[in-house]
């Protein structure tokens, strides 16, 4: 049996040591990781894999010989991608790395049901619960396939992912995420303001919230984008910001892009004290964790924070842009993407006496 030696490092952070001894004939490998989980996979998998050399009369070869695991592979991904992953795809892969049986395998030893069974263990994931979040997980996985032979060597079969996809899609298991509808009422945002209008006046240190909040509706920007403003992408005389790094599904790290500030945009930011280079200097991640506590404090059921980029966009429609109209605003690259804001029921303008416009101008 394989036996297992945990210590602490320097860091704060715990390593696992497996190790495998066998007396005849001598032979001994150890390889350390960052949780138990995957240490006791690995473990499992070598044993088996040496005890059936040695019943073969053959002399056992250490892993580092026999080939490189999926781990390594996505270590290296991580590493060598010359172009920004981000932070999501970074993280969902480390979960892999070292949260999955899958990655203690080797490359040239994984088939289609080793990711079919990956996935199906994905849905026993207590945070996990939808099969769109799964499907964010195969595909940044997917990725790792499909790079890791012609830029490593690594014999991971890019065919076999396919494969997998394809019957995971057909049983459900991985689909699209549907497409969210919900829009805050006048009532929600007027108890939104006022609590975060109200947290701001008790301390001005803290962040006002009801100018992200509004500048994100009229705005129409996601909030990473909203925090990366600075006050030299900022046009006053013509009513537009450069969005740096804007999302695009053609672009890995996005692309620089000019947008339009409808009204009152350019007042919000005009608003704002001019004390650092960003408009907006939060953390993207605060502004989402403040908006998500305040909902349910004020007990505003399944409202996210990117829900108000699709109440600005409707209402620009309701308003009467077009879709060029609303694409320079938005900063959409595909007109074929702002089709559902094109069939708006309501006509008007339904913050025309929205008395917190003038809080926050």
């Amino acid at each position: 049996m394989a036996t297992f030696r945990e210590r602490t490092l320097k860091s704060g952070k715990t390593s696992v040591t497996a190790q495998i001894v066998r007396r005849n004939p001598p032979y001994q490998e150890s390889r350390t990781f960052d949780k138990p989980k995957p240490a006791k996979a690995w473990a499992k998998k070598r044993e088996e894999e040496i005890d059936a050399e040695i019943r073969l009369g053959l002399t056992p070869k250490k892993r580092s010989d026999a080939g490189v695991t999926l781990g390594d592979a996505i270590d290296k991904y991580i590493k060598e991608s010359l172009t920004a992953i981000g932070k999501t795809k970074a993280q969902v892969l480390r979960t892999i790395r070292t949260e999955y049986d899958i990655a203690g395998m080797p490359c040239d030893k994984i088939e289609s049901k080793h990711i079919v069974t990956f996935v199906k263990e994905l849905h026993d994931r207590p945070d996990l619960n939808s099969s769109a979040t799964a499907l964010n997980y195969l595909s940044h996985l997917a990725a790792v396939f499909s790079d890791a032979r012609p830029l490593w060597g690594y014999e991971l079969d890019a065919q076999a992912m396919k494969d997998a996809q394809r019957v995971l899609t057909r049983n459900g298991h991985v689909s699209k995420a549907e497409e969210r509808t919900r829009r805050p009422t006048l009532d929600e945002l007027d108890k939104l303001m006022a609590h975060f209008q109200q947290a701001t006046e008790s301390n001005p240190r803290t962040m006002p919230m009801h100018n992200v909040v509004a500048f994100a509706i009229f705005s129409t920007r996601r909030q990473a984008e909203i925090c990366r403003i600075t006050w030299e992408d900022f046009e006053p005389d013509h009513h537009r910001v450069l969005v740096r790094k804007m999302k695009n599904p053609g672009q890995k790290g996005g692309v620089d892009t000019w947008v339009e500030l409808p009204d009152p945009c350019t007042a919000i930011i005009e608003a704002m004290p001019r004390k650092k280079e960003k408009i907006f200097p939060y953390n993207g991640d605060t502004v989402s964790r403040r908006f998500t506590e305040a909902c349910k404090l004020l007990d505003i059921h399944d409202l996210h924070f990117h829900d108000l980029r699709h109440e600005g966009a409707s209402y620009l429609a309701e308003k009467g842009l077009s879709v060029p109209q609303l694409a320079a605003v938005t900063g959409h690259k595909a007109w074929k993407s702002l089709e559902r804001y094109t069939h708006v029921r309501e006509r008007g303008d339904k913050y025309a006496s929205w008395k917190w416009i003038n809080e926050v101008t």
